[in-house]
């Protein structure tokens, strides 16, 4: 592990330096994301060149386990940057979280705001004087209602009499 990573540029132990822990806790949101970015770029990058030279030393080894065993650096590297690039999405989704968590507390706040509450509802005597007229439904009473229901508890009688025939 020291050995592939001595083996790094400045600039990629630069990258993998700032994902530790430490590094990466007091980081917003934003820049996770922009970190993520970066890290999974850079995964990709070594995961590609892994590939593309193990496949080119297939033709020549005979063998694809030969072939990519004569790439072991590349594959150091790739496996440098994937353990970077879940420390930054494990510390990512945390920050996502509390996020949601607290945008989610200020529009419950805002709404508990603007509603009115109960204690604060007059329950004196209003401007009607009258209860008012109930609203009765009236739905049930029109003939092709009567006729649909009737339709309806008939077939589910023919069906019952189908069934107790058997």
């Amino acid at each position: 592990m020291t050995k592939t990573l001595n083996s790094l540029s400045e600039d990629e132990y630069v990258l993998v330096r700032s994902t530790k822990k430490a590094q990466i806790a007091d980081l917003d949101e934003e820049a996770l994301i922009r970190l993520h970015t970066r890290v999974r770029r850079a995964r990709n990058k070594f995961v590609k060149v892994y590939r593309r030279a193990g496949a080119e030393k297939v033709e020549a080894k005979g063998a694809r386990g030969t072939g990519k065993s004569a790439n072991i650096r590349s594959a150091a590297k790739a496996e440098i940057f994937e353990g970077a690039l879940s420390r930054v999405s494990r510390q990512l989704a945390t920050a996502s979280r509390q996020n949601a968590r607290k945008l989610k507390d200020e529009r419950l706040a805002l709404a508990r705001k603007d509603a009115p509450s109960f204690s604060e509802i007059d329950t004196g005597p209003g401007k009607v004087d009258s209860p008012g007229k109930t609203r009765v439904d009236t739905t049930r009473e029109s003939p092709g209602r009567k006729k649909y229901e009737a339709s309806s508890i008939a077939a589910g009688a023919r069906r019952q009499a189908k069934k107790d025939k058997r």
